[in-house]
């Protein structure tokens, strides 16, 4: 008979995704207002795009697995004008993502789902992908701030 040992809890999960989320946020504070939007280097996209799109993807994505709605990935909800804008809106989208989190079955982390129709991966890869994509960018974000000569959060500030 096979047993398994569980690593990190569901809560425990969360916990981890929304203070990655909290850190990320501390980095679009960091962002003077022009820079945010206009700023890059070597042809990468601005911060102000790298958060279009992690607005666009965890938030609504983790609401289509609850749902499991395959609607494509879309980005036009997202476009902002201003920085205070894009805080306000990732303040609601952690606050959807914690809402929506207790619609989601760790019993079913397991399954295959085609999030967006287009990534057809178990739940939780997508769930782990969301995150990974969150610090791939922030790292972006972090080699601006610098580049700015400002300063960025320490990355184990996730509170």
């Amino acid at each position: 008979m096979e047993t398994t040992t569980q690593i990190i809890s569901k809560q425990e999960l969360l916990n981890h995704w929304t203070g990655h989320r909290a850190l990320t946020r501390k980095v679009i504070e960091k962002f003077p207002e022009n820079d945010f939007f206009e700023f890059s280097i070597g042809g990468m996209r601005s911060f102000a795009k790298l958060v279009t799109e992690l607005l666009a993807i965890e938030g609504p994505g983790l609401k289509a697995i609850v749902e499991r709605n395959t609607d494509p990935f879309n980005e036009e909800p997202y476009n902002f004008t201003t920085k205070d804008e894009y805080l306000s809106a990732w303040d609601a989208a952690t606050a959807a993502i914690s809402n929506d989190w207790v619609g989601v079955d760790e019993g079913e982390f397991g399954e295959t789902f085609n999030l967006f129709g287009y990534y057809n991966f178990p739940i939780l890869q997508n769930i782990l992908y969301f995150i990974d994509n969150e610090i791939h960018h922030r790292a972006q974000g972090y080699v601006y701030l610098r580049a700015l000569g400002i300063e960025p959060p320490f990355f184990w500030e996730r509170n």
